[in-house]
């Protein structure tokens, strides 16, 4: 009778009752993801926060520091070796992920034909995508266009004069960048699956429709395949163009430990100069602040492509 009189004492029992319920509904559940919640705040949330304050402080990995406002930022945008990397990084991934995109859907096309042995070749091809950035590819990479280098021993053989043939590819700040862009092309395994499982999904009835009305191959692939791809196009765009903002082992090795970012900063990747930042100068709030800046322009990027897309994606409704 008294809880009827006062509700405020029966609603702490009804909230133990629905809890106790839901404790004893997905305790197991709960249980089982506790270990990734809390690896996912400790390591994941904690550390993103922990650089947005960084950002705004003269951290130096050792010893005080203090809280400086805006000037790391101001510093970077008035520091041309930012500026550098900023146009050295948009380099590689303007030419690289279309390149790279372009070359994986010919690939899928090609192997959308009904190939002989379609799962190993498509197991062969996806081997890039496992083992493009990695260390021992990029050494590769580095050997190959080296001065006496595969490169330019096929070149030589061709009978290409030595002006062509005594450059050092991965050298020469001329050139330099193309060799990762290059690299990055050769990573085309994992839009090339995506691109194949898509085009798997497109109805033949189409382009039996298309040749029907005498549509060529040409017609068909801009008419038919392009459009109904275009989700598909846009999911590998986003993802591809992350990832190249990302790159920073193929620059590290491909420069050389010695000689980070290259010869006359032609390879200053933007991860690299914010590596060089943060653990060979030890300026953590400056480091702090480039992540940020490149999170905010991936985002805005990324923004960008979705309203652009809007005008070009075909979703089938």
């Amino acid at each position: 009778m008294k809880n009827l009189e006062n509700p405020t004492l029966a609603r702490p029992a009804g909230i133990h009752r629905f809890a106790s319920d839901l404790w004893r509904e997905y305790r197991w559940p709960l249980l089982f993801l506790f270990p990734w919640v809390f690896g996912f705040l400790v390591f994941q949330i904690y550390p993103i926060i922990a650089s947005l304050q960084l950002s705004f402080t003269n951290f130096r990995l050792f010893g005080d520091y203090d809280y400086v406002g805006l000037d790391n930022y101001r510093l970077l945008f008035n520091d041309t070796r930012f500026q550098t990397s900023v146009r050295v990084t948009l380099t590689f991934v303007a030419l690289g992920v279309p390149l790279q995109l372009i070359f994986a859907l010919i690939l899928a096309l090609m192997l959308n034909k009904g190939v002989p042995m379609l799962k190993i070749f498509r197991a062969v091809y996806y081997l890039p995508a496992l083992l493009g950035g990695s260390v021992a590819i990029s050494i590769l990479w580095r050997q190959i266009f080296g001065l006496n280098g595969m490169f330019n021993s096929i070149l030589a053989s061709i009978g290409l004069p030595e002006t062509i043939t005594g450059i050092s590819w991965v050298s020469n700040p001329s050139y330099s960048i193309y060799t990762l862009v290059l690299l990055r092309v050769w990573q085309f395994g994992s839009p090339m699956i995506i691109f194949l499982a898509g085009l798997k999904q497109i109805p033949l009835e189409l382009y039996e429709s298309a040749s029907l009305d005498g549509a060529g191959a040409v017609g068909k692939f801009f008419k038919i395949t392009l459009p109904m791809l275009s989700p598909i196009i846009l999911f590998n765009i986003i993802m591809q163009t992350i990832q190249a903002f990302q790159s920073f082992t193929p620059a590290l090795i491909v420069a050389g430990p010695d000689n980070l970012g290259g010869v006359m900063n032609s390879l200053l990747l933007y991860t690299v100069y914010l590596f060089q930042m943060g653990f060979q100068f030890f300026r953590m709030g400056i480091a702090s602040a480039m992540a940020w800046i490149m999170l905010v322009f991936l985002a805005i990027v990324t923004f960008i492509i979705f309203k652009v897309s809007k005008r070009f994606v075909y979703y089938g409704d």
